[in-house]
């Protein structure tokens, strides 16, 4: 909704500076910003673990390498603009669809309810822990359903067809995830599942023997090759409305001869390779688990001021009651889902996330000397 009000390049920052300002605009954008490639340093590591069965386990030395030149060649193919870049996007999610379909009408055949069991570790904890936890993870595979809202001004019609696409494409997302959640879990034993690298891998060995796990590994880096491209571009357009905005520098603005935002673009790339150094050392691996955390935690944050604005702009419209009413129910429901994550994370994520936050600052009080 927020998008068919102000379709504008951004996403999130552009709809709260026009319900709270210019300041905490900048540092609901330079979160997203931030945190955009922060997260998307998970999805390189799972890509390019998807090969192993094809190319076999290396030193952490070899994969860190190989996890920098994807995201090199998937920042230079955003190089191309969004145009090409979102059709790339559209023959890798029709490629998901395979693993994604098959997978798990072939675990029914196999499915075994004694396969659903908990780690030990978790079964100690209190309900409310769980639940949340849970909540937590789950958050984080629809974590960008959002982004669809950041390339604004490039999409034909966008007032229509950005809120068509999040809407249908996160149910469809729901379902997929719904049935290959239970198939797989159903279909591994629970002990080896814990401790798996590659599930999808694992589920074919059982279905269809021999080496199509090998096939499936590839098209499962395939789908995280698709994510990653999505994450990239998002994170080139979410600097450039900042910069448009006149609220980091004008460097992010600057484009190539295909509109691509290529400071921006090289900059979030820079920005994830330590990343992938730092988590490159096997004692550091749980490190991921703890970037999952912070950036969901951070990403809610965000979703909590956008709900705020919402609120804002629809009590400032100037109509009837009767007639904002639904909307005034899905937006408190939305921010009390919001308060509720937040409330139960833990206050050393809150507290981390909160560092994702005032990192801007620097950049901030740049831009004000600036001005």
């Amino acid at each position: 909704q927020l998008c068919q009000w102000f379709p504008k390049t951004g996403g999130p920052h552009v709809y709260v500076q026009q319900a709270f300002g210019p300041i905490v605009s900048f540092f609901t954008g330079w979160t997203y910003w931030v945190i955009s490639w922060i997260s998307t340093t998970i999805v390189i590591i799972a890509s390019i673990g998807y090969l192993t069965p094809l190319i076999g386990t290396h030193s952490p030395s070899i994969m860190v390498m190989m996890e920098i030149i994807l995201v090199l060649m998937v920042t230079m193919l955003n190089f191309r603009g969004v145009s090409s870049a979102g059709r790339i996007e559209f023959i890798l999610s029709l490629l998901k669809i395979i693993p994604l379909c098959i997978i798990p009408i072939g675990a029914l055949f196999y499915f075994d309810s004694h396969n659903l069991v908990p780690d030990r570790s978790i079964e100690a904890f209190p309900l409310g822990n769980i639940i949340s936890s849970v909540t937590l993870l789950t958050l984080w595979g629809f974590i960008g359903l959002e982004s669809g809202t950041t390339p604004a001004e490039s999409v034909e019609n966008s007032t229509k067809t950005i809120p068509r696409a999040i809407i249908g494409g996160t149910a469809c997302v729901a379902l997929l995830y719904l049935f290959n959640s239970i198939g797989i879990m159903g279909m591994v034993p629970g002990a080896q599942l814990i401790v798996s690298n590659a599930p999808y891998a694992d589920a074919v060995r059982i279905v269809f023997g021999g080496n199509w796990y090998v096939i499936i590994s590839v098209i499962a880096s395939i789908i995280c090759l698709g994510t990653l491209n999505a994450w990239t571009l998002t994170s080139g357009q979410i600097a450039l409305g900042l910069a448009q905005d006149r609220l980091i520098p004008p460097i992010f603005d600057r484009k190539n001869s295909y509109g691509a935002p290529y400071w921006s673009l090289t900059i979030s790339c820079l920005g994830i390779i330590p990343l992938l150094i730092l988590t490159a050392n096997q004692t550091l691996a749980r490190q991921v688990l703890s970037i999952i955390d912070f950036s969901v935690t951070a990403f809610v944050f965000v979703y909590a001021i956008c709900c705020l604005a919402f609120l804002k702009i629809l009590f400032e419209k100037n109509q009837p009651f009767s007639a904002k009413i639904f909307r005034y129910i899905y937006a408190t429901i939305a921010l009390s889902f919001c308060c509720w994550i937040i409330y139960e994370t833990p206050l050393i994520n809150n507290c981390i996330a909160s560092v994702f936050i005032l990192s801007g600052l620097p950049v901030f009080i740049y831009m004000q000397k600036r001005k």
